[in-house]
C-alpha cells in the first residue's frame, strides 16, 4: 500500500470517529460520564442546537431531564402560550422547559416521568407513571400518561390524560369557560384540574381563593398551595 493511500485512510477513520460522536440528546446520556446533578446542555433538536436543562443523577439511578419545578415563588408561571411553548426560567431554579422541547424528548422513544412534590410542613410525596408522551403542537401538545405508581401522593394526572395544554390566550379545555384564566395557570386541563402545578404560588392552606395554588388535589386537597414540585422524565427501561 501507498504512503498516500495510508494517510487518506487514516484521515477517513478520524473524520468517522467524530462524525460518530453524538452530543446528549437528554439527561440520561450524562448518566455515564456525569454523576452528579445539575445543568446540562443537551440537544433534543440536534447537535446544532442546544439549551440548558437541569440533570437529576440522583433519583433512582439519575438521568432524569427535569420539565418543570416550583421551589420559591420566584418565576411568574402565568404566562401566554409562546412562552410555554418555548418555555422560561432559569434551569437551576424555577423553570418550565418549553412544550416543544418536551415534545421532542418524549416523541422520540417511550418515556417515564416522576413526579415530586413537598409541602410547608417538611413531608414529601411522589407519582410516578411508565408512560409519558407530549404529542406535537398541531395536536395541541395533547398529553397522555399511564401507569401510575403511588409515591403517597395519589394520582391527580388520570383527569389530565388526554387533554390538550391551555394557556389564557389559548384555550384548548373541555370547560366552556377558559380554565387557565380561572385557576390563573397553565397546564393539560380538562374541566379543568385536579393538578394546578403551574398556578399562583402561596403559602400552604388558604381558601381565600379557590384552587389557584400549586395543587396536586390527592395529595393536599384543592386549597393548600405546596412549597415545591417538580416533573421530570428520562427515557423508559
Amino acid at each position: 500500500m501507498h504512503k498516500l493511500e495510508v494517510v487518506l485512510l487514516f484521515l477517513s477513520s478520524l473524520l468517522r470517529g467524530c462524525s460518530a460522536v453524538r452530543k446528549p440528546v437528554d439527561c440520561n446520556d450524562y448518566k455515564n460520564s456525569s454523576p452528579q446533578s445539575g445543568v446540562y446542555t443537551i440537544y433534543p433538536f440536534g447537535e446544532k442546537f442546544g439549551i440548558q436543562a437541569f440533570c437529576d443523577m440522583t433519583t433512582d439511578g439519575g438521568g432524569w431531564t427535569v420539565i418543570q419545578r416550583r421551589m420559591d415563588g420566584t418565576v411568574n408561571f402565568y404566562r401566554p402560550w409562546n412562552q410555554y411553548k418555548t418555555g422560561f426560567g432559569e434551569a437551576d431554579g424555577e423553570h418550565w422547559l418549553g412544550l416543544e422541547f418536551i415534545h421532542m424528548l418524549s416523541s422520540r422513544r417511550p418515556h417515564e416521568l416522576l413526579v415530586e412534590m413537598e409541602d410547608f410542613e417538611g413531608r414529601h410525596a411522589s407519582a410516578r407513571y411508565s408512560s409519558f408522551s407530549v404529542a406535537s403542537e398541531c395536536d395541541g401538545y395533547r398529553l397522555q400518561v399511564s401507569g401510575f405508581t403511588d409515591g403517597g401522593a395519589g394520582n391527580s394526572l388520570v383527569a389530565h390524560n388526554g387533554m390538550k395544554f391551555s394557556t389564557f390566550d389559548n384555550d384548548q379545555d373541555t370547560w366552556p369557560d377558559n380554565c387557565a384564566k380561572k385557576f390563573l395557570g397553565a397546564f393539560w386541563y380538562s374541566a379543568c384540574h385536579d393538578a394546578n402545578p403551574n398556578g399562583i404560588y402561596r403559602w400552604g392552606a388558604d381558601k381565600t381563593i379557590f384552587a389557584i395554588d400549586v395543587e396536586w388535589n390527592s395529595w393536599k386537597g384543592r386549597d393548600y398551595s405546596l412549597k415545591g414540585i417538580s416533573m421530570k422524565i428520562r427515557p423508559a427501561n
